[in-house]
């Protein structure tokens, strides 16, 4: 006769360590977003200096400098960074009567 001897084996289960997916491009996601404001032949630039420290805490040299690419070039970018605070600025520009736009660099 012979002897058969029988074992338990328990089960576990192992973590199972796997590889993060690589994205292409992921970088762009970096870049901040850019609010720009737009020449208009409606307000003074005097009113552009004053909502642009209001609004960005920017000292007057800096506000007068914004406004006066603004007049020459057409535009100035004004602020920067997520997606949600440039909808507030741009939002916020408007308000003031200010004609702002956003941008993402690519």
């Amino acid at each position: 006769m012979s002897a058969t001897v029988m074992t338990t084996a328990a089960m576990t289960t192992a973590p199972v360590e796997i590889e993060d997916p690589t994205v292409e491009g992921a970088s762009s996601t970096d870049k901040p977003w850019i609010v720009v404001v737009w020449n208009d032949p409606v307000n003074l630039m005097s009113y552009v200096v004053f909502v642009l420290q209001k609004l960005f805490g920017h000292s007057r040299e800096k506000a007068t400098k914004l406004m006066l690419q603004v007049h020459h070039e057409g535009k100035a970018m004004v602020s920067d960074g997520t997606r949600e605070k440039c909808e507030a600025d741009v939002a916020r520009l408007h308000a003031h009567g200010l004609w702002a736009t956003m941008e993402h660099p690519s």
